[in-house]
């Protein structure tokens, strides 16, 4: 039998690993000090952010999102004019000008003598409310239906499957109009309940078959044969492990949804005046976009550059998060 007494006693680590045997020898020589491995593994999250802070397009979408939320957030910080108010001496006379990059008019001005940039800086808080109302209520609801079909199975996974067809069956934006249509005045909320409603339909399929993977996994047959209740195996152990795919959807989706908000705005069935919104904005300036094209340019540009901002951080994502893609 090995000696013990001296590693008791406090022997060196040589006398140590030779004590405990010739594979734990093996392992320290593997594990020099200071290596990460010793420390405690990362979890999948944790790699996750490994990988995006070493990825420039994360970054560059990250910088684009912090800015639109906080001229979401604070519009007044960045303009001090009044997005309302028009001025018809104005009346496409004033041509974007860089030498007016602080003042209101450096993007020139409307139709109805309104500054552009004013209404363009304002018009980022309905366009981010609409994507992330959006996104939170289908995610919420679409996670919750596909989570219960996935994990129970039987007539409630076929109940569920049955309505995600029939929702599947009906044209996005076509469904999105006729739901519009029926309201008189159409508010924020109003507009993120009626694309809600038709939206939920991909969350909930990429829960389910994620749901239906992780339920069938060796930690969660050992936390049933441990006695753990439903309620602790779903949102301990098969909803972390299943989230991921549902979140990089999200994330993508977030600026489909704008994108679709600003199309229904833009065909007079989304927001409406009062409201500022760049689909609003595009509308009004598609009888000038020959002799003015500037006035088109800027709201649908910022349009554009939120989408990209939100579809690129979507991408970076689903490549941290599947290894397969490493």
């Amino acid at each position: 039998m090995p000696d013990m007494t001296k590693s008791q006693s406090g022997g060196t680590a040589v006398d140590t690993a030779a004590d405990a045997g010739p594979l734990q020898a093996a392992a320290d020589a593997v594990l020099a000090p200071g290596d990460v491995s010793q420390g405690k593994p990362r979890s999948l999250w944790g790699d996750a952010w490994y990988e995006l802070r070493h990825r420039p397009l994360f970054w560059v979408s990250a910088v684009l999102l912090v800015l639109l939320l906080a001229i979401a957030a604070f519009p007044g910080l960045f303009t001090s004019a009044d997005p309302r108010n028009g001025d018809l001496t104005n009346h496409f006379l004033t041509k974007p000008e860089l030498t007016h990059f602080f003042q209101a008019d450096w993007f020139g001005y409307d139709g109805q003598g309104r500054s552009i940039y004013a209404r363009v800086i304002y018009g980022t808080r309905a366009s981010i409310m609409v994507g992330v109302g959006v996104t939170a209520v289908v995610t919420l609801v679409g996670g919750l239906l596909g989570m219960a079909a996935g994990y129970f199975g039987g007539w409630i996974d076929s109940v569920v499957s049955r309505i995600v067809d029939i929702f599947f069956g009906l044209p996005f934006l076509l469904g999105s109009m006729v739901v519009l249509n029926a309201f008189t005045e159409r508010k924020v909320y109003v507009v993120i309940a009626a694309l809600a409603f038709l939206g939920w339909t991909t969350i909930a399929r990429v829960m389910r078959s994620s749901v239906i993977t992780a339920k069938q996994a060796d930690y969660v047959t050992a936390a049933r044969a441990l006695g753990a209740g439903t309620g602790r195996i779903l949102f301990r152990h098969v909803l972390p492990n299943a989230l991921a795919p549902t979140i990089v959807v999200a994330t993508i989706a977030l600026g489909a949804y704008i994108s679709a908000e600003a199309t229904l705005s833009f065909l007079g069935l989304g927001l409406a005046d009062p409201t500022i919104s760049w689909g609003i904005d595009i509308s009004d300036a598609k009888d000038a976009i020959r002799d003015n094209p500037h006035v088109m340019l800027f709201p649908a540009g910022m349009l554009s550059l939120t989408v990209f901002a939100f579809i690129t951080l979507g991408d970076a994502v689903r490549d941290a998060l599947d290894p397969k893609l490493r």
